[in-house]
């Protein structure tokens, strides 16, 4: 038996010697790229964290002990020493979540996977065991050198150094990357602090020899003491983590375990906040992942493990490259299109657009809030921002949406990658929410293309917007075939049925759900029931022409891949009673809750977004209507017999 198969909780891992633990290292490392290569997943992040990970776990005592995990994605190795060593069905339905998860185990605490706020955390759950009187317990966060762009971070680190006596430490794990290599100001500090590797052995030798002087050994070293803090700022600057109140160790050789061990254990002793600065190397161990410059194989399909070939090739195009494709075409007839990313270039598609015209292109770091208010000052200033992002990353910056971006009517766009269920990274990345949340904001545009075409036109409809904000969304898939429309009404398109005659159902289709809705008015139509579909285009705000369309209908459903609370459907009901059209709405969407992890198609099958399901429960609800209507027949009927 293997060292790893008998680690069935981290009360295993202290009886091993140092030797046994390098071995265990290894074989974590040959696990994950063989585990992960089968199911996909993120295998870069966790070949970084190995070593890391078993001091973390050797030093605390988890899950006494908090140990926290910023973003989550690094959570394999804490998966694998707390008792998970089944990565069968890793991010698949039934199967590990690809993040922590409270629902796994006892050793989880925070699944959110959103990055930055793992600080923040942490201060709550050191003032909680402060007050309840737990001093034998520590909260760890770890928290890359990525997440650190985030301003969250920084508003957590002002609370944490306030207290000196909370027992909480911060292991900032850097690798000098997110996605990419980590940006900004931060990263060249912590750059610097990389260089200094020696100073604090310098200082600890000096020391000792100032003390050896006869005499004057003591006062002088108390006076060379007070000089110490501007020394350190001049030649190893952690003086701005100092500054706070923190206290620093490192750097660190995050890959050695003895001295990461070490450098907790002394942490954990100093009962008030401290940093712990790792150095580590994503992608660790497996070459290719080295040799991936992109993102050192941040997430990975599944892939030969020896090859690194995909064993079902993609096929088809996705949508993100359809959006990067059309932005570099934009960028070279607009020179005042500009585009910003958080964190995300690559995932969002703005290579190509950066390689074409790296002056016009910013990566704000994991920062959505500021990169909505820089944009709004892009705009102010006469250029037209593109701000790429995952839909359920703009949550974040909702306030800065409304009142920075709309309230001055500055024309950014919002190109929202991800929208709708993603799927197998579970319910904190499907973007599920956008619709609905950007439904309140005032003058702002949200379109929803159906196919790669419409993604092209909407996107050089958007940017073509200077006096309010707009969104462009669109899912985490390849795209299908375009879907041609029959003709117009108002600014909508008219997929099948007459708009003119009219027919028993108008249904309202949203985006990447116009093939589903199709086919369910196919089924619909072979049982009798007529159709008219539309796909609205923009479904913010409603189109003036929808009213008097639907007046030629008995009923009104909207499919769509958000949330049922506040969407689109929401939108439409709403603007048919402001028309006076008393119609019955029914909306297909997603329920208010949370998604577990699953592929894209099992997850909306599980909420009843097939047409097979909607046909049915459109059926249903017409025969409800009917029977309403001959209720409401016959009690007129009486009341002119009465009269």
């Amino acid at each position: 038996m293997s060292l790893l198969e008998n680690i069935r909780g981290p009360r295993d891992l202290k009886a091993l010697d140092g030797e046994e633990l390098s071995d265990l290292a290894e074989e974590i490392r040959h696990f994950l790229v063989h585990a992960v290569a089968r199911t996909g997943g993120h295998l870069g992040p966790n070949l970084g964290v190995v070593e890391l990970t078993i001091a973390l776990h050797r030093a605390f005592d988890s899950p006494a002990d908090r140990i926290l995990w910023d973003t989550g994605h690094q959570s394999y190795v804490h998966k694998l020493l707390t008792g998970r060593q089944d990565f069968s069905k890793l991010r698949g339905k039934g199967g590990l979540s690809g993040y922590p998860s409270r629902e796994e185990s006892e050793h989880d605490v925070i699944e959110n996977s959103h990055a930055s706020t793992v600080l923040g955390w942490a201060d709550g759950l050191a003032k909680a065991n402060q007050v309840l009187g737990r001093w034998n317990r520590h909260v760890v966060a770890v928290i890359g050198d990525g997440a650190l762009t985030g301003g969250m971070a920084w508003e957590a680190l002002n609370n944490i150094a306030a207290a000196k006596d909370r027992q909480l430490i911060i292991v900032v794990n850097d690798n000098e990357r997110s996605y990419a290599p980590t940006i900004g100001g931060l990263a060249d500090h912590l750059a610097t602090l990389r260089t200094t590797d020696g100073y604090e052995r310098a200082l600890a030798r000096g020391k000792d020899a100032v003390l050896r002087l006869p005499l004057v050994g003591r006062p002088l070293y108390e006076s060379l003491h007070g000089a110490k803090k501007g020394f350190k700022d001049a030649f190893a600057p952690q003086g701005m983590f100092e500054d706070l109140g923190l206290k620093y160790l490192g750097p660190i050789d995050g890959h050695d375990i003895a001295a990461v061990e070490s450098a907790l254990r002394r942490a954990k002793r100093f009962h008030g906040p401290v940093l712990v600065h790792c150095r580590t190397e994503k992608g660790r161990g497996y070459r290719p992942a080295l040799e991936d410059e992109a993102d050192r194989f941040h997430t990975v399909g599944v892939m030969n493990p020896l090859t690194c070939e995909p064993l079902t090739p993609a096929r088809g195009t996705s949508w993100t490259s359809v959006f990067g494709d059309e932005m570099l075409r934009i960028g070279a007839e607009r020179q005042d299109v500009v585009a910003i990313t958080a964190a995300m270039l690559h995932p969002v598609g703005l290579t190509k657009f950066a390689e074409a015209y790296p002056e016009r292109v910013w990566d704000v770091g994991i920062a959505e809030q500021h990169g909505a208010v820089s944009a709004a000052g892009l705009a102010t200033g006469g250029l037209h921002p593109v701000f790429a992002v995952y839909a359920t990353f703009l949550n974040r910056a909702f306030d800065q949406v409304l009142m920075d971006v709309a309230l001055h009517k500055c024309g950014v766009t919002f190109v929202l990658d991800r929208a709708g269920v993603t799927g197998t990274d579970g319910p904190s990345h499907n973007g599920m929410w956008d619709m609905s949340i950007l439904q309140v904001v005032p003058g702002l545009r949200i379109a929803a293309p159906r196919d790669a075409d419409q993604l092209r036109a909407q996107l050089r409809e958007a940017v073509a917007v200077d006096d309010a904000p707009t969104v462009v969304r669109f899912p985490k898939e390849n795209v299908g075939e375009s879907i041609p429309a029959l003709g117009r009404v108002g600014g909508m398109d008219v997929l099948a049925g007459s708009a003119e005659s009219g027919a028993d159902v108008l249904l309202v289709a949203v985006g990447a759900m116009v093939p589903v809705a199709l086919e369910a008015a196919g089924l619909l139509e072979a049982r009798g029931t007529s159709c008219t579909v539309v796909d609205p285009r923009w479904v913010k705000p409603v189109d003036d022409a929808l009213p008097p369309l639907a007046d030629r209908h008995r009923m009104v459903a909207v499919v769509e891949d958000n949330s049922r609370t506040g969407g689109v459907g929401w939108a439409v009901a709403q603007a048919l009673r402001d028309a006076g059209a008393d119609l019955p709405v029914r909306t297909f969407g997603i329920p208010e809750q949370f998604l577990a992890h699953a592929k894209r198609a099992e997850v909306l099958a599980d909420v009843g977004l097939t047409p097979a399901e909607i046909a049915g429960r459109i059926s249903e609800a017409l025969a409800g209507v009917g029977e309403k209507h001959r209720v409401k027949d016959r009690e007129e009927s009486r009341e002119k017999e009465n009269a």
